[in-house]
């Protein structure tokens, strides 16, 4: 395939999150269809958008010349339809979490590249104005090494028979904790939950986190809270920041303490970032990407070092 059709996506499940792929990739004007096997979704896209191909089987959408797959599948299936999309010539945009196993998210990562074919996970708070902007002031140097992160995602939410809150919540903060400190390597882990409503399957995960670099991290996220706090803290060796997802708010604090321990506070500042939608931002990304051939923010190997760390701590959280 050589060259990108104006109408390049074609996405594969029109769901909950689906929908929001499919109104996302249309605005840009890139969406050429949607497949989807439940007759009640299809209608509603028919209803929705009379200028699109609708497909009712999977493969029928892999025979097309389309450049790209956009897979917004239950978590279970997206190693196999991911893998099939590759195979078939095709440019890949998977949801999170990219695959339930490391090993099948390094064959996804590894084929991607071999064929030279693009590769991106949906980790969306990548493409947050905030994030981003955190992300490249820490690249100044200005607030010194990267110590340590800290994020909590706790609301009452919506309750999954078939993961637990960590699978559904935490791969978001994963891939920004691992891109805030500079993907360092990881070296332990440490993790505990409760199963409040439901045996086995945690309500309420906190997770630890070492790197080979020194620095660390901790993961906190609840779908049975009482308030939504959602915040990524980071310590860095001469400030601190502060983002509050909620209020929209980025708060750089002039305060570290240095080698002697003495206490060090200059005050605080409010940085203000332009308000834009995360997930606009992310599928222009993935399109901009399918023209330059460049790698996305969030690559294979982000989502293998993702799915590395969610795998590792569901092990311990049944030690």
């Amino acid at each position: 395939m050589t060259g990108v059709k104006e109408k390049s996506v074609i996405v594969v499940g029109a769901g909950n999150w689906g929908k929001n792929l499919i109104r996302n990739f249309h605005c840009l004007g890139a969406l050429y269809g949607v497949a989807e096997t439940d007759p009640q979704l299809r209608e509603a896209v028919a209803k929705n958008y009379h200028d699109i191909q609708i497909y009712t089987d999977f493969s029928d959408a892999l025979k097309t010349d389309v450049s790209a797959i956009v897979l917004a599948t239950p978590a279970p299936t997206h190693y196999q339809l991911a893998m099939s999309a590759l195979i078939a010539g095709k440019d890949v945009f998977v949801e999170k979490p990219m695959t339930l196993q490391t090993n099948e998210a390094r064959k996804l990562s590894e084929y991607a590249d071999q064929q030279g074919r693009v590769l991106m996970v949906g980790h969306l708070l990548l493409y947050q104005p905030a994030i981003a902007w955190m992300r490249d002031y820490l690249a100044t140097g200005k607030a010194g090494q990267v110590r340590h992160v800290a994020t909590q995602r706790l609301k009452l939410g919506k309750v999954r028979r078939e993961e637990n809150v960590w699978w559904s919540f935490a791969p978001h903060d994963v891939s920004v904790v691992l891109d805030l400190l500079g993907n360092p390597k990881l070296k332990q882990v440490k993790a505990q939950g409760r199963a409040i409503l439901q045996p086995k399957i945690a309500d309420f995960v906190q997770v630890d986190l070492s790197f080979q670099t020194g620095q660390s991290a901790q993961i906190t996220c609840s779908w049975y809270w009482p308030l939504i706090e959602r915040s990524t803290v980071v310590i860095a060796e001469k400030q601190m920041i502060v983002y509050e997802e909620v209020q929209q708010t980025v708060t750089i604090h002039n305060k570290h303490i240095d080698p002697n321990l003495q206490h060090y506070d200059e005050g605080t500042e409010i940085v203000e970032v332009a308000a834009s939608e995360p997930l606009k931002l992310e599928c222009q990304h993935f399109l901009d990407c399918l023209k330059s051939r460049q790698k996305p923010r969030s690559d294979g190997a982000n989502g293998v070092a993702v799915i590395e760390i969610l795998e590792e701590a569901e092990k311990h959280l049944h030690e």
